[in-house]
């Protein structure tokens, strides 16, 4: 039985070794979960941050990076950049599945057992929520039917939308 859970709330009051931003590639801060993140977590998140960009430069589509929590109740923060939805090409859907699963490679690597992702690119980045649900939950389960670290992963919708098609998908396993 893999281990998924879904929750409908505010990821950043979510308790876990690490929580995921779905970031842009300036890695800066922005709006939606990024925002939040960054004011709940406040200044140390930020300068992780610029460390890294400082290190190697923007953050790349379908990447992802590990910073401190700051103040949040997880021990990290992965922060991956989703692709903005143009016209659903396979490169579209494949960078997503690569945030998705560059997340848990990153959470693995730094021993974390409890992961929990938004839902990336379905705000401004404008991918549909259907599809997005169906590659985030594919590549987790695929992940974690091999892996042995991470050993749970939280969902975390934060509109109705989003948790009914996790629900629903779920629910039909």
């Amino acid at each position: 039985m893999l281990n998924i859970e879904l929750i409908q709330g505010d990821i950043t009051k979510i308790k876990a070794d690490a929580i995921v931003n779905a970031a842009n590639t300036s890695l800066m801060g922005g709006g939606g979960v990024d925002g939040a993140i960054h004011r709940a977590g406040g200044p140390a998140i930020l300068e992780d941050c610029r460390k890294i960009v400082a290190r190697q430069g923007k953050c790349k589509t379908g990447e992802a990076v590990i910073t401190t929590a700051g103040n949040l109740p997880a021990k990290y923060v992965i922060h991956t950049v989703g692709p903005v939805y143009n016209s659903g090409k396979p490169k579209e859907l494949e960078l997503l599945r690569s945030a998705y699963l560059n997340s848990l490679k990153l959470a693995a690597e730094n021993e974390v057992h409890t992961i929990a992702f938004p839902n990336i690119s379905t705000g401004i980045y404008r991918f549909p929520k259907d599809k997005a649900a169906e590659i985030a939950l594919s590549t987790v389960k695929e992940f974690l039917a091999f892996d042995k670290v991470v050993e749970k992963v939280i969902f975390v919708c934060f509109d109705d939308e989003n948790y009914g098609l996790y629900n629903r998908l779920l629910a039909g396993e």
